[in-house]
């Protein structure tokens, strides 16, 4: 057994139905970087519940702290689920605009919202089979969260503008950074926290010897390994990041070395190199200016925005809708 064999005996791989205390060297089908990776017991014991909750419908909310990927926690508790195979939807409750909060959980009828024409069907409508995971629950303002209790309470909801009810089949999963942001009152939910990793030092070494494998495949480089002095230089760190903030080394570092071993300065200099945005980050942000920018210049014409833009009406709506702008701020 090697060195990273090792490492990972304690992975769990987030694309099967079950979870597994073992995980083989090459899971047919399955993304290496979604597993949930640690030796330490709050990971098996997170692990455990995540288990337990994806034999429910319960709502589920996840506490943890800024860069603790909760994210792969909440897509751990889908895979696991009846629900598997669709796909889950995540909605970043923080980069909606409190006015739009209720219209996008909700949806609307037609006529509600003069820069959408015709009804709109909201997250809820849109993951009726599916899993829907509200990023930053406690950023929802209290309105909208008292609503979304209530049809988590009653099973159903009314779009905006709607007085006919509908049936509430989304499975919710929330991630807060704090109890006092949990929101669910007394409605039955499990809760599941997410241990900083500096209370779990045993799982820094496996985690970024999983990280190294994952960015040494993407880059197609040959994953040597980590020095004695780069264990010990990540096991000294604080991780104020947490987790994020260690997959970001490792990746910046896989970079710095190419096909040598990480050693401790490869480490150190990644931690002093500007921090590389994920292409999905990146893409989002291009995406905001872009359309800031063309609503800015038309006005708000969202007709002509799309124009000058090359893209069908609706296409371009979906674009709005997914960075979060108000077509109406442009408006003079």
């Amino acid at each position: 057994m090697d060195r990273f064999s090792q490492l990972e005996e304690s992975q769990t791989s987030v694309g099967s139905q079950e979870p597994s205390t073992t995980v083989t060297s090459d899971p047919v089908g399955r993304r290496r970087e979604d597993r949930i990776v640690g030796a330490s017991d709050g990971t098996r014991q997170l692990i455990a519940q995540a288990s337990a909750a994806a034999r429910t419908d319960l709502p589920v909310v996840l506490v943890g702290p800024a860069g603790s990927d909760k994210e792969l926690v909440a897509r751990a508790i889908h895979a696991w689920g009846p629900r598997s195979q669709s796909e889950l939807e995540v909605l970043s409750c923080g980069s909606v605009p409190e006015a739009l909060q209720s219209r996008e959980l909700f949806g609307c009828a037609e006529g509600v919202y003069p820069a959408i024409p015709g009804r709109y069907d909201g997250a809820l409508d849109r993951n009726a089979r599916s899993t829907l995971l509200l990023d930053d629950l406690g950023a929802l303002q209290e309105e909208t969260r008292g609503r979304l209790r209530t049809a988590l309470r009653e099973r159903h909801f009314h779009r905006e503008g709607e007085d006919s009810a509908r049936a509430l089949g989304a499975r919710i999963i929330g991630t807060v950074h704090s109890e006092a942001d949990l929101g669910l009152g007394d409605l039955p939910h499990h809760v599941i926290h997410l241990h900083p990793l500096a209370q779990r030092p045993e799982d820094v070494l496996p985690l970024a010897a999983h990280f190294l494998r994952v960015f040494s495949e993407e880059a197609d480089l040959r994953p040597v390994g980590l020095t004695a002095d780069a264990r010990a230089c990540l096991a000294s760190e604080p991780w104020p990041g947490d987790v994020q903030e260690l997959r970001e080394r490792v990746r910046q570092a896989v970079r710095l070395a190419g096909d040598g071993a990480i050693s401790a300065e490869a480490l150190m200099l990644a931690r002093d190199s500007e921090e590389i945005p994920s292409f999905k980050e990146a893409k989002r942000a291009f995406e905001t200016r872009y359309v800031v920018g063309l609503l800015r210049r038309c006005r708000g014409n969202i007709s002509r925005a799309a124009r000058l833009a090359k893209k069908d009406r609706k296409d371009f709506y979906d674009v709005i809708r997914r960075t979060g702008v108000d077509p109406s701020e442009f408006r003079n």
